[in-house]
């Protein structure tokens, strides 16, 4: 399957692809069955902080997981956040794990250097670009500072920052970005929140948020690539649906999947329990959260 295609034909079709995480190795196999039973695409990723940080390794282990229990015509493998600065706010020699991931069979990859200016950002997702364009990867980007992602939580509340659209991607800025980087998917800012991946946040439910659909529109109509949203877990589903109306095609989800699997493990104990915990969820995520159970056959209109 050519995911850049896919993606594009869920925006033209007004659905959505989506994207679960992988932080423990194990949530593979339960994720691949679900989107199958679900008729659904979807794709299975994992980003660096989810091997520097959780328990998926390796993306090289991400990938032989993937290869054992791989849906074809179902799933895809995408590489997400390889970030140019990290949480933790240092320097990542991102381009050899970018080099990584497409040698050991990634189909798509996503650089964030969403942490630069806008010029250092264009810099480092061309140079990610012309890694992967030719060997028909596709490549994701950041624009725009979509909240969540730091060892520390911002003093900044939830509500002031959407009020003042602070760190949100702007028409003017995402245009000149999609032109000269070279990017084929770009992940917006628009009031979404990242799973905080701070010690004493995992167990947490994730804060409210809310989606600027009206922002979401006018990025649609301004760009001739299809948007990303991050942090798809804890957001109202009529605003989730009404984001992929605007033109959301790509969505990603972590710790929907990642909460029920640990506590699952912390339960039990039982890695077998806490697979079918994350399948069950899946499941639901793909039927009544986002509704693109039965997509496949829509996105993939050729398929035997």
């Amino acid at each position: 399957m050519d995911p850049k295609k896919i993606v594009q034909r869920a925006l033209e079709v007004g659905q959505v692809v989506p994207a679960f995480n992988i932080p423990h190795l194990p949530m593979v196999k339960p994720i691949a069955e679900a989107v199958q039973d679900e008729n659904s695409v979807a794709m299975i990723q994992v980003a660096r902080l989810e091997w520097e940080k959780f328990e998926s390794e390796s993306l090289e282990r991400v990938a032989e997981e993937y290869a054992k229990f791989e849906k074809p015509g179902f799933t895809l493998l995408h590489l997400d956040h390889v970030p140019v600065i990290d949480e933790d706010h240092l320097e990542v020699d991102y381009l050899p794990i970018i080099r990584r991931a497409i040698k050991a069979g990634f189909q798509s990859v996503m650089v964030d250097a969403s942490r630069l200016s806008l010029e250092g950002n264009i810099l480092a997702t061309r140079a990610v670009a012309d890694e992967a364009h030719p060997f028909g990867v596709p490549v994701e980007a950041e624009l725009g500072a979509v909240m969540g992602h730091e060892t520390e939580q911002t003093a900044i509340p939830y509500e002031e920052i959407f009020a003042k659209k602070l760190g949100f991607t702007t028409v003017e800025d995402a245009t000149r970005f999609v032109r000269e980087s070279g990017c084929d998917w770009l992940s917006v800012a628009v009031g979404s929140v990242h799973g905080a991946i701070a010690a004493n946040m995992l167990d947490r439910k994730k804060p409210a948020a809310k989606l600027d659909v009206e922002r979401i529109a006018d990025l649609r109509k301004a760009l001739d690539i299809p948007l990303v949203l991050h942090g798809g877990s804890g957001i109202e589903n009529d605003a989730i649906l009404a984001g992929i109306r605007a033109g959301i095609a790509k969505i990603n989800v972590g710790t929907e999947l990642r909460q029920p699997y640990e506590r699952a493990i912390r339960e039990r104990g039982d890695v077998g329990y806490a697979r079918e915990c994350v399948y069950l969820r899946c499941r639901e995520l793909i039927r009544d959260f986002l509704r693109t159970a039965g997509d496949a056959d829509l996105l993939i209109p050729r398929r035997n």
